[in-house]
């Protein structure tokens, strides 16, 4: 899935650079359904719990990245909030102590790419074709029955560069590649090169993220459309 362990160091200050809007993220979230115990899959740094916790003290917000550089900077971000917890752990192996009503991934793990009104195709951190499988079923074997998952919403992808709020620009190249596509990943200090990064994605048509949920049990909530940050699934009760 790529290593982050670069990136960790640099990841708040890029992603609070006008990457995310991290309340809207939150609104979306807490609009899509009512629900007690939540989920992220692959959470970084902790920028989206934080916001949650801050809004739901009610809830009960669990927390999984496999970088432990990320996850060093989420759980001394979170340490002041009793609700939160976290663990390092690989989503294809994800043995948690008890179902979800909600899990989601914003750009953690899994999201989609809408382009216009084009058809919206999903994007994975994780490169093989069996690992995702494998992911997707833990992430449903942790979402109780009538739960949802909901995948983040992105904008097409494209080669730029540009200053972030510390004065460094950040940027990507994309090249493409049979199963995806490959992003490089730099941050410039002047003439230095302060961070770079290589990550390989893999890429799902619609119709093929839809067959592949539709047998973990997931099925497509097409009335979701109309929020701009999620796509959301519900899972079948038993």
């Amino acid at each position: 899935m790529g290593d982050y362990t670069n990136m960790a160091a640099y990841y708040d200050v890029i992603m609070t650079s006008g990457y995310y809007d991290y309340d809207e993220i939150v609104t979306q979230l807490l609009q899509q359904a009512d629900f007690r115990h939540v989920l992220e899959i692959g959470c970084g740094t902790g920028l989206i719990i934080e916001e949650l916790a801050k809004r739901r003290p009610d809830l009960e917000i669990a927390g999984i990245d496999l970088t432990p550089a990320m996850l060093g900077i989420a759980q001394n971000r979170l340490k002041n909030f009793p609700n939160v917890s976290l663990a390092q752990e690989n989503v294809t192996q994800m043995q948690l102590s008890h179902p979800y009503e909600v899990a989601f991934s914003y750009g953690g793990v899994w999201y989609f790419v809408i382009d216009g009104d084009k058809e919206p195709f999903m994007v994975s951190h994780i490169p093989d074709d069996a690992g995702n499988w494998q992911g997707l079923e833990r992430v449903a074997a942790h979402i109780a029955p009538g739960g949802r998952l909901l995948l983040g919403i992105q904008g097409p992808h494209h080669d730029y560069a540009h200053p972030i709020s510390n004065g460094m620009v950040y940027g990507q190249k994309i090249d493409p590649h049979p199963d995806g596509f490959i992003k490089h990943y730099f941050l410039d200090d002047g003439p230095q090169r302060v961070m770079a990064q290589t990550v390989q994605y893999r890429t799902y048509s619609f119709a093929q993220t839809l067959a592949m949920l539709e047998k973990m049990g997931l099925h497509f909530l097409s009335a979701s459309r109309q929020g701009p940050q999620f796509l959301a699934f519900v899972k079948q009760s038993a």
